[in-house]
């Protein structure tokens, strides 16, 4: 025998409920949210502005130079797509340029994101003497334009004979305010001061605090901060540029900036480095992408 249950009258509920009740589904609380047609429209148009740039990149990089020159300019993929991405790889020796790359941004993402959630934990939850006068510094560091550390930067590189060497453009790239300010505003919020003071009754040292309870606390802010810091260094153009040669040790932006040299410059050619350039990027961020924002949503959640 089943029995049903029917609820009771909207006379008799509270008048919260009874203002509830009268909410469409995708108001209420676990209820799911859709966008009208003008929500989607605009996604619509903000995806494919966003996607215009890559998309136009590849269609240059499948025609020749001749094409491009012309108007209106080609629309659609052409036939040389492959020629080009091989003859780019080739000559701007791309396969050596990736690796240091990636030696490079990798060593770079680590290290930050390491001393910057050490740091911003010390910023955060510790207490001593000159902390605010400390993080307003670390902050005004931010304020001045990188390009005044240049030339200082350029005579010690060549002071310590760095040139056309990849620590030449690893070294400056080991700390970062930004880091340091971005762990430190995440610890504030997601690390509470109890967890804390748990582990220091239980007699952990300020190292072990820092590995067992700072580090997994931080995951997902240290997962988007590796990623931005690896985004950031592998596109660096200015810096790896004055210190690092073609023909020696190139990162994958100095090497591309060596193709389609001549009277009239290949942009088929060039616009085919960018591709190449481009596409290591792509797939760690259709690989790991998900996760990264899982992981903010989940700290999120548990801040």
């Amino acid at each position: 025998m089943t029995t049903t249950v029917t609820p009771p009258p909207p006379e008799t509920m509270p008048a919260k409920e009874r203002k509830r009740s009268r909410l469409p589904k995708s108001a209420r609380a676990g209820g799911t949210l859709h966008g009208g047609p003008v929500a989607y429209a605009i996604l619509i148009v903000f995806t494919i502005v966003s996607l215009f740039p890559l998309v136009w990149t590849a269609i240059a990089a499948s025609r020749d130079n001749q094409r491009l020159a012309e108007t209106p300019p080609p629309f659609w993929f052409g036939s040389n797509l492959f020629k080009n991405l091989e003859l780019a790889w080739t000559d701007a020796n791309l396969g050596e340029a990736f690796l240091n790359t990636t030696i490079v941004s990798g060593i770079s993402a680590a290290t930050v994101v390491t001393l910057s959630t050490i740091a911003g934990f010390a910023f955060a939850k510790l207490r001593f003497k000159g902390r605010n006068a400390m993080m307003l510094i670390v902050i005004g560091t931010m304020m001045v334009p990188p390009q005044l550390s240049v030339i200082p930067l350029y005579m010690m590189v060549a002071k310590l004979d760095w040139t056309d060497q990849l620590q030449a453009v690893i070294f400056p790239s080991l700390v970062s305010a930004f880091g340091v300010f971005f762990m430190r505003q995440y610890l504030l919020q997601a690390l509470p001061d109890e967890i804390i003071e748990a582990a220091r009754v239980d007699g952990a040292s300020s190292w072990r605090v820092v590995w067992h309870v700072v580090f997994p606390a931080a995951r997902p802010a240290m997962a988007v901060l590796g990623m931005l810091i690896f985004v950031q260094t592998w596109n660096d153009f200015l810096w790896p540029f004055l210190v690092l040669t073609q023909s020696g040790n190139p990162t994958v932006q100095v090497a591309v900036a060596g193709l389609g040299r001549g009277f009239t410059p290949d942009q088929s050619l060039i616009m085919a480095g960018a591709l190449l350039g481009t596409l290591p990027l792509l797939l760690v961020f259709a690989l790991f992408g998900k996760q990264i924002v899982g992981g903010i949503m989940q700290g999120a959640v548990k801040g």
